[in-house]
């Protein structure tokens, strides 16, 4: 189809910082409406955190918690205890049918994307399934 990954992801990325607090990562998340969030630490990319993540996190530690106590227990966990590191990327310059095979095969919803091996963007499902049904943009 002769377009890239770079064509196609997303154009607003968020990134966030590997010492920042699940609370905050939960805050920009329900608030933006993003489902995954690049890590990094230092400018470099350390990992990607999601929705799922976050939810898993909450689970394993909280099934008894209150509203209170759960906030407490995102607010002292770090990101990076969390976080899918290391994180599975792909080149700016690669196709999307190539992306689709990696997430699916992977089973992950988003890839970072890289141009010189600086994060540039983050290809989503959505973003292929729009690609996929000539809807892009």
């Amino acid at each position: 189809m002769g377009s890239r990954v770079s064509d196609i992801m997303g154009e607003k990325l968020v990134t966030i910082s590997a010492d920042d607090s699940l609370s905050t990562v939960e805050d920009i998340m329900t608030l933006g409406g993003v489902r995954h969030m690049p890590v990094v630490r230092g400018g470099q990319l350390v990992g990607v955190v999601s929705q799922r993540d976050l939810l898993r996190a909450s689970l394993s530690n909280l099934t008894s918690f209150g509203s209170d106590q759960r906030r407490a227990f995102l607010l002292a966990v770090e990101i990076g205890r969390v976080m899918s590191a290391p994180p599975i990327v792909i080149e700016a310059e690669a196709s999307p049918e190539e992306a689709a095979l990696v997430m699916a095969d992977r089973k992950i919803g988003c890839l970072p994307v890289l141009d010189r091996g600086a994060l540039i963007g983050l290809l989503t499902e959505t973003d292929l399934l729009r690609y996929f049904a000539g809807v892009v943009g």
